[in-house]
């Protein structure tokens, strides 16, 4: 077993809020590798606002070492197997996709209110991603911090404790689950319209570890630099065990079990 990254009452937070940040995740050194990288990637100068013409740009995969070794640390493989279980989660092999966000005065255009799919029921992929009640394919929704991220400047927006209002709405899906699109339409956003609100902020090096039904949203960039991070899951080695005979579970099973138990029905 890793040595405990997480606190107890950083354990907790994540079960209640849904979420918990590990500081210096990674170094500073890694993250301005990755920005170097990144701004190859873009084209844009980065000392030369006149060349970002975009409000965001999507990267894909980067699996250049620099990534690889910011989601590897220790300190994170060890907050890993505290939320999710020793040999329950796959390394990653990448950092997925980035997207940049640039002061623009372009609305994105993705900014909505959601909580992300991991699958597709059939082949070929089509609609919006899907979801069940053991979160298949993903085991955690992970925020990297590549820049310095304060409130002006892009910060994901999350719903605190929005997690547990989830699990009630997909219990009835089975194994089989529901789409993304499926699941809005229960009334969810409107349910979670009037809890608190935190901004993913944070230095360069900072990972939020959040549960896989959390509710969150991008948003537009006000501020003056340009915002790196990376949004991606970790995958789960086996599904979620909302039954298990020994009572062994995870922080993100007992989230689970909480909102099935009707959390957002009390609340």
């Amino acid at each position: 077993m890793s040595s405990r990254v997480l606190s107890s009452t950083q354990v907790e937070e994540f079960l209640g809020n849904g979420f918990t940040r590990v500081e210096g995740a990674f170094s500073t050194e890694v993250a301005a590798e990755c920005r170097a990288i990144c701004w190859q990637e873009t084209g844009c100068d980065p000392n030369d606002p006149a060349t970002w013409t975009e409000p965001v740009i999507r990267l894909g995969s980067c699996a250049q070492e620099p990534f690889r070794t910011a989601a590897n640390t220790p300190r994170l493989l060890g907050a890993f197997d505290q939320l999710v279980g020793a040999g329950r989660w796959l390394p990653r092999k990448s950092i997925g996709s980035i997207p940049i966000r640039f002061p623009h005065p372009r609305s994105p255009g993705d900014d909505g209110w959601h909580i992300d799919g991991s699958y597709h029921p059939e082949e070929p992929k089509s609609g919006p991603p899907w979801v069940n009640v053991r979160s298949r394919g993903r085991a955690l929704l992970m925020l990297f911090l590549f820049s310095d991220t304060a409130e002006n400047d892009a910060p994901t927006r999350i719903r605190v404790g929005s997690h547990l209002d989830v699990p009630s709405r997909l219990e009835a899906a089975g194994e089989d689950g529901m789409s993304t699109g499926d699941l809005a339409a229960t009334g969810l956003f409107e349910a979670t319209a009037d809890l608190p609100q935190v901004l993913a902020t944070g230095e360069a090096g900072d990972v939020y570890l959040c549960h896989p039904f959390l509710v969150h949203a991008a948003q537009p960039h006000c501020g003056t630099s340009p915002r790196f991070l990376a949004q991606p899951p970790l995958y789960p080695a086996a599904p979620f065990q909302l039954e298990r005979a020994n009572g062994g579970y995870s922080p993100v099973e007992l989230a689970i079990r909480r909102g099935m138990a009707g959390r957002a029905a009390g609340r």
